[in-house]
C-alpha cells in the first residue's frame, strides 16, 4: 500500500533570514536615528521591509547590510540612512481623517480672521492632511487665507507624493463639493486621478524634517497651531518628553497642539493643557 504524498507545498526558507541579534541591531539603529521605539512584535514587519532593500542594494544578508550602514560615510552614507528610515516608518494617512479636529480648527481659524496663521503639520505622510488644513482655511478664512503651513516627514519618499499632489479620484474622507473647488480632474491618460489646484499647493511649503535629531531652530518664527497626530505612539516616554518639550518651545503663547485619538499627555501639565478631545493649549 502507497503512503499518500502530501498536498501540502513544502516550507520554503526565507531568501534572507533576520536573526534576534540583526533585530536588535535594527531597533537600536532606528531608535538612535528617529526615535522610533520598536518591540518585539515588529521582527516580522522589519524583515519584510527590509527585504526589499536589501534586494534593491544587493546585500547578501542583514548582517552585511547593517555593517555597511554603519561603517559607510559622506552623502551617499547619508543618502542610505535615509532609505532605512523610510523604510521603517509607517504611513497610515487619509483626506480629514478625525473629523472632529477640522471642525475645532476651522472654528479656531475663523476666530483669527484679519491675522496671519501659521501652522506646522509634522506627520505630512503622502499629503492628505496638510491639504485637508488648507482646504479648511479657504473654508474659514477666504479664498486667499492669510494661512502658510510647513509640512514636514522623516519619510522622503511619502513626502515627493506629497508634493506631487496627486491622488485616486475615490479618495477616501472628500466630498463632491471639495473634490470641484479643490482639486483638477485627469484627463486623457490621467483619468481616474486628481490634481490638487495650485491655490490650495501654494499655501503648503513641503519639507523633510527629524523630530529627534532634527534643527529647531530651522522651523522659524512660532507656530499658532501644530499638528502632530499619531507620532508620539512610536516614541517611549523619555522620547516623548523631549520632543513635546521642543514642540513647546516652537509653539506661540496659547498656541494649540492636535494629536491622535489614542495620545494623551496629562503627564505633561506643565506644557500643555487639555482643552478639548485630543487639542491642547500650550502652557
Amino acid at each position: 500500500m502507497s503512503t499518500p504524498v502530501s498536498s501540502m507545498p513544502p516550507l520554503v526558507e526565507p531568501e534572507f533570514r533576520l536573526s534576534h541579534d540583526d533585530f536588535d541591531r535594527v531597533r537600536s539603529l532606528i531608535y538612535g536615528r528617529a526615535g522610533i521605539s520598536l518591540h518585539a512584535g515588529k521582527h516580522a514587519m522589519v524583515h519584510s521591509r527590509l527585504t526589499r532593500r536589501l534586494r534593491e542594494v544587493g546585500h547578501r544578508g542583514f548582517g552585511e547590510y547593517l555593517d555597511a550602514l554603519e561603517r559607510a560615510t559622506g552623502p551617499a552614507a547619508e543618502a542610505e540612512w535615509q532609505e532605512f528610515v523610510n523604510c521603517l516608518t509607517t504611513n497610515l494617512t487619509a483626506f480629514f481623517r478625525e473629523e472632529h479636529h477640522f471642525h475645532a480648527l476651522a472654528r479656531d481659524l475663523q476666530g483669527r480672521r484679519g491675522r496671519a496663521v501659521r501652522v506646522w503639520c509634522n506627520a505630512a505622510s503622502t499629503g492628505e492632511e496638510p491639504y485637508s488644513l488648507a482646504m479648511t482655511a479657504i473654508e474659514a478664512m477666504g479664498a486667499s487665507p492669510p494661512f502658510r503651513l510647513l509640512a514636514t516627514d522623516i519619510d522622503t519618499r511619502v513626502l515627493a507624493v506629497a508634493r506631487r499632489g496627486v491622488y485616486e479620484a475615490g479618495a477616501r474622507g472628500l466630498d463632491a463639493q471639495r473634490l470641484k473647488l479643490h482639486f483638477q480632474r485627469g484627463t486623457g491618460p490621467n483619468v481616474g486621478s486628481i490634481r490638487v489646484r495650485p491655490e490650495l499647493a501654494r499655501l503648503i511649503e513641503f519639507r523633510p524634517f527629524n523630530l529627534i535629531n532634527g534643527d529647531w531652530r530651522s522651523l522659524g518664527e512660532p507656530f499658532d497651531i501644530i499638528f502632530c497626530r499619531n507620532v508620539m505612539i512610536y516614541f517611549d516616554a523619555p522620547t516623548q518628553r523631549r520632543v513635546l518639550q521642543r514642540m513647546h518651545g516652537v509653539l506661540a503663547p496659547g498656541g494649540m497642539l492636535y494629536v491622535g485619538h489614542s495620545e494623551n499627555f496629562t503627564d505633561a501639565r506643565d506644557l500643555f493643557r487639555l482643552r478639548s478631545k485630543t487639542i491642547y493649549e500650550r502652557v
